[in-house]
């Protein structure tokens, strides 16, 4: 992890779907470091552990375990020699010596995990005191408490590109009308608008984008003729970005999407959509299968970009030159370059 810079450890990434992680542990990793989650209990959405995925006794990987449920609450059991580690990590058995009372350094590495959005949130390591406050929590999504949205998750989705590249990807209307022709643009109608962009101070609160227009065949799911639609578009993290879409006339439905995305590497990633509706009658295999068609006209073009890491630096290999258009995606360079984003940049 020596290439990795602090200010990506000290954010939350999602790592995995919340319902994957059911009866027994899982492996997977982030930035480079191993990791095993694990639940608590199966059945009643309890609490999900992540830690290094490594016992302090002899190196084996606790993914290879099992949990126990008993008198004396869950517990991690290792693969190798069956310690037994409680929730904040420590040992608390020892099955070759059962007398032996496990000091404090008996203890797993553990992080902090979150569920939020159908997706485990880890964070691996404590935020400085300059990391702005909106960084201090996974991003929120959609309207706090607001039971009137349905929630489904789409994805996961791993893509050879960078998380970066990504967002910038997400964030781009003038797409629209070539890689989405007749789903969300047309090619006749490629003119956009990109509206305004906000951008927050030194330590990364983020962009808002009002008022982002691009023509639509169809402006909602009844109607019959193309519109300008207008979006807004918000930045919360490095690695994720929200759209809401504002109602046109006459339209019963309210659409909200966010991109939600792991970072594997510099030039790997894998990604998460998760859709949130008012009014949609569409059933929710209808809405992933929608998602999933919609993804699949994005992925060979954003994995045939190159570099596929995001070329901000001084000393990047490539310079690439930019448009009217590019007002959001100019914007959200620069906001990596504030935080130091290293992780999927050149």
């Amino acid at each position: 992890m020596n290439d990795i810079a602090m200010i990506e450890q000290q954010l939350w990434h999602p790592v995995i779907a919340s319902h994957q992680v059911r009866e027994a542990p899982v492996a997977c990793a982030l930035l480079g470091q191993p990791l095993v989650l694990w639940r608590e209990s199966a059945h009643d959405g309890s609490r999900v552990h992540a830690w290094a995925d490594r016992c302090p006794h002899r190196g084996a990987k606790l993914s290879l375990g099992r949990v126990l449920i008993g008198l004396h609450g869950a517990r991690l059991e290792c693969p190798y020699h069956g310690w037994q580690f409680g929730g904040a990590g420590r040992c608390q058995h020892v099955p070759a010596a059962p007398d032996f009372m496990p000091p404090a350094g008996h203890t797993a590495q553990v992080f902090e995990a979150r569920e939020r959005h159908g997706l485990v949130w880890v964070r691996l390591g404590t935020p400085e005191q300059a990391l702005d406050t909106s960084l201090r929590e996974p991003p929120a999504f959609p309207p706090a408490g607001d039971p009137a949205w349905r929630v489904v998750l789409c994805g996961s989705y791993e893509v050879s590109t960078s998380a970066p590249r990504l967002v910038e990807n997400f964030l781009d209307l003038s797409h629209f009308g070539f890689v989405h022709e007749g789903w969300l643009g047309e090619r006749g109608h490629a003119q956009v608008r990109p509206g305004t962009v906000e951008e927050a101070g030194e330590r990364g609160a983020g962009l808002v984008v009002r008022e982002a227009h691009a023509w639509q065949p169809r402006a909602y799911a009844q109607a019959d003729k193309g519109a300008w639609v207008a979006y807004r578009y918000d930045v919360p993290h490095p690695f994720a970005a929200l759209l809401s879409k504002e109602a046109t006339a006459g339209d019963p439905v309210s659409n909200a999407i966010a991109l939600f995305i792991r970072p594997d590497g510099h030039e790997i990633c894998t990604a998460w959509f998760v859709m949130a509706t008012q009014g949609d009658t569409s059933t929710d295999p209808e809405l992933i299968a929608f998602q999933d068609a919609v993804f699949a006209q994005d992925r060979p073009v954003v994995e045939s970009q190159t570099p596929r890491a995001l070329p901000i630096g001084r000393t990047a290999p490539v310079t690439e030159v930019h448009g009217p258009a590019d007002r959001v995606s100019s914007a959200y360079r620069r906001y990596l370059m504030r935080l130091g984003i290293s992780v999927g940049t050149c």
